[in-house]
């Protein structure tokens, strides 16, 4: 199975973000990328660098604009004098009626929260990111089975036009669309602890995605304001979209009872591909994590996916238990049989 990564995905390195009325450290660190590259080199698996595929397949996701400020923001931002501090973070939220006059204004438009300052890097990592995710379904679309995006940062809670949850390129989506070059249907499962409202968002009118996420409950645990089972799709979507969340504190029985319904509703819709989004934040220890799936749970998720016999994207999304980032991979791994 190919597997795709490039280095500069681990120059982008935040500060700091705001959670929960506090500004705190962040877990979306650079040490993620390293130690699952450590996860490659200890299996002896070969990591390809991702060709430059351009910007193409990111417009068919992301709004022109918003691309636009991710890679002029922190230049604009440190321009203004050192008051401005070294990272674009907003204490201003406004979607609608915002004229984006200024540098503030734009950060209130194109960031959706606390959890994604725009750094130096932050463009450079996130294209490259979304460069790996590229190759991956360009080597699926060639004919291979399988292939593996070593993405970071994570990209499912990125909107369309908007960042948040540590994610900036919705990698999956983009996924998603470039795998719509040879395949009509696809399904994204996404089993990472937080819900992906950035693909929830994006293909929510469209029933030629269908978006399945096993998560832990939104309430008061991001993204907070999606993720619920009354979300079901609109328009030509309504019923492409099923979230099934857990209670906090769930059990790996709870996540298997879930993923059962999930690998029903796949094999329901019959679709042509599939893109599964993989978050080792599930993980019992992981500090995000609101459920306990085990390590060899991570193997046997990995095995029940893989007997779904389909032409697959597998796009690397959380997980911030960083010692235990490599075992984890190569549970997941050897469950897909590799």
């Amino acid at each position: 199975m190919k597997s795709f990564y490039h280095p500069n995905e681990a120059l982008h390195h935040p500060k700091t973000y705001l959670s929960r009325g506090q500004m705190r450290p962040p877990q979306e660190l650079p040490i993620r990328a390293a130690k699952l590259v450590e996860g490659f080199e200890r299996m002896n698996r070969l990591l390809l660098e991702p060709k430059d595929h351009g910007l193409d397949a990111i417009l068919n996701v992301h709004d022109a604009g918003y691309l636009d400020f991710l890679q002029t923001a922190w230049k604009e931002w440190t321009a203004l004098g050192p008051d401005w501090g070294d990272e674009v973070m907003s204490n201003v939220y406004v979607r609608e009626r915002n004229p984006l006059r200024g540098i503030l204004g734009k950060t209130a438009r194109y960031l959706a929260d606390g959890s994604c300052p725009v750094g130096e890097h932050t463009w450079t990592s996130a294209y490259w990111a979304a460069q790996a995710a590229i190759a991956a379904s360009h080597a699926v679309l060639a004919g291979d089975k399988r292939a593996f995006a070593l993405c970071r940062p994570p990209g499912h809670h990125a909107r369309r036009d908007a960042a948040g949850g540590f994610c900036y390129i919705n990698n999956a989506a983009v996924a998603a669309n470039v795998l719509q070059q040879r395949y009509a249907k696809i399904v994204i499962l996404d089993t990472d602890v937080h819900h992906g409202q950035g693909v929830q968002e994006i293909f929510y009118d469209r029933s030629d995605v269908f978006y399945i996420s096993v998560h832990a409950d939104p309430t008061n645990f991001y993204p907070v304001v999606a993720g619920f089972e009354d979300e079901t799709g609109t328009g030509a979507g309504l019923g492409f979209n099923l979230n099934l969340p857990m209670p906090h504190g769930s059990d790996e029985s709870v996540f298997f009872n879930r993923l059962n319904t999930a690998l029903k509703a796949i094999e329901a819709y019959q679709p042509d591909a599939l893109v599964f989004c993989s978050g080792f934040d599930i993980y019992e220890e992981d500090p995000q994590s609101k459920v306990r799936v085990t390590t060899a749970g991570i193997e046997r998720l990995a095995q029940q996916v893989s007997q779904l016999n389909l032409p697959m994207v597998i796009v690397q999304e959380g997980g911030y238990h960083y010692d235990t980032l490599p075992d984890n991979l190569a549970a997941f791994f050897k469950g897909l049989g590799v």
